[in-house]
């Protein structure tokens, strides 16, 4: 598995031109997303970080759970299987925009990096409690990785 760094430009730039191979006629080489639905469904975990209150936030017990089961998965070095479960928060139920989409997740990903590392360093989650840079930039870089190869990019 190959985690790009998106705090640095080579890191952001490889991954702008994956999602710039992308077009609204992209097919998945398995799940059942469309494209436009899979870049909305990448923007959730962007949209947890900077969109104070637009997710629901899980109580104590589910956070719990969520340190202690999930959180590995997420931030941690191995790849995501195919066609795995995802949270009920990242499951896109309506229709969506290519472009606008496509556009969002470049300016999250921009944004990101401009912010930097100390930004994010031991910067609350809203599933797993603090993280460190490491443990941010991989719960980004490797959903991205994860999704832009389910598109072939």
């Amino acid at each position: 598995m190959n985690i790009k760094d998106l705090f640095t430009e080579d890191g952001v730039n490889e991954t702008i031109k994956r999602i710039e191979k992308l077009s609204a006629e992209s097919v998945p080489q398995w799940g059942k997303m469309k494209v436009e639905e899979m870049l909305a469904h990448c923007n959730v975990a962007y949209e947890m970080v900077f969109k104070e209150g637009k997710y629901k936030k899980p109580n104590g017990f589910a956070k719990l759970m969520l340190k202690l089961f999930v959180k590995k998965a997420v931030v941690g070095p191995k790849p995501y299987p195919k066609n795995g479960r995802t949270s009920p928060d990242f499951l896109i139920k309506d229709e969506r925009n290519f472009e606008v989409e496509k556009n969002k997740l470049i300016s999250y990903i921009i944004k990101v990096n401009k912010l930097g590392k100390d930004h994010f360093n031991h910067k609350e989650s809203h599933s797993f409690g603090k993280l460190n840079t490491t443990e941010w930039n991989t719960l980004f870089s490797k959903h991205l990785d994860h999704h832009l190869t389910q598109f072939g990019v």
